[in-house]
């Protein structure tokens, strides 16, 4: 290789060493490295055969029960819907306002940059532990039609849970008299994904603990403490 391709190469380096993660710390308040490593924090999923994994079996039928209940089968499924704005449209009325870019800018912004923060813990868990999910153990379909979209992903920690626990957190403290309405639905939320065959209880339960994980390691960004002081603030003048 030619002494000019080279330094073109190394320029070439250098520069998206320094845009790339410029642009990471735009969308995000904490990078990976700088958020806790799941794989270090969680314990692994209970094994098979083990008093944790039988209380996982029974769970999973409780959930197949549990859809014999129209209304609670509908908000499983909406419950699937992998998208920040669907998850806020079921806090909302626990919230007591409606939360939208338009409508609630600085609310807002502070979830969504939030959500996608911690979206990043899930990443390691899931590849490292490997869990198989529910539905594919007992080769059953499941509630919601996302078994050709999530076969193979591994189960464990439940992304959707830990979306639903970080954002009534969140939520709770923008405005603290919510707190136990966001709580509540957010609650209901990860138990959708056992109704929906998608996650095992353990699952459950493990991204709950993820999800205050990632809320406390937000606080040490001093970025997200003023976007949150504006979210109060905003919220402060809706009421």
């Amino acid at each position: 290789m030619k002494a000019t391709a080279k330094l073109w190469i190394l320029s070439l380096v250098l520069v998206l060493g320094t845009i790339l993660p410029a642009w990471a710390q735009e969308n995000v308040y904490l990078v990976t490295e700088l958020l806790p490593d799941l794989v270090k924090c969680l314990p692994a999923p209970p094994a098979k055969c083990s008093p944790g994994f039988r209380y996982d079996v029974k769970r999973y039928r409780w959930g197949k029960r549990q859809r014999k209940d129209e209304k609670r089968a509908a908000m499983a499924c909406r419950d699937a819907v992998w998208t920040y704005e669907a998850l806020l449209d079921e806090l909302d009325e626990g919230f007591g306002i409606q939360v939208s870019p338009e409508k609630t800018p600085a609310i807002w912004a502070v979830l969504e940059k939030s959500l996608r923060t911690v979206d990043q813990i899930r990443v390691a868990p899931k590849a490292y532990f490997h869990r198989i999910r529910p539905f594919e153990y007992f080769r059953e379909k499941t509630l919601t039609g996302e078994d050709d979209e999530l076969r193979g992903e591994g189960s464990y920690p439940s992304g959707h849970t830990i979306r639903s626990w970080l954002a009534a957190l969140l939520l709770a403290e923008i405005n603290p008299a919510c707190a136990d309405a966001v709580y509540a639905r957010a609650w209901a939320y990860g138990e959708s994904r056992v109704i929906a065959g998608a996650h095992w209880q353990s699952d459950v339960d493990a991204s709950r603990v993820a999800a205050s994980i990632g809320f406390a390691s937000l606080h040490d960004s001093p970025a997200f403490r003023e976007d949150m002081a504006r979210a109060q603030a905003e919220a402060a003048s809706l009421k």
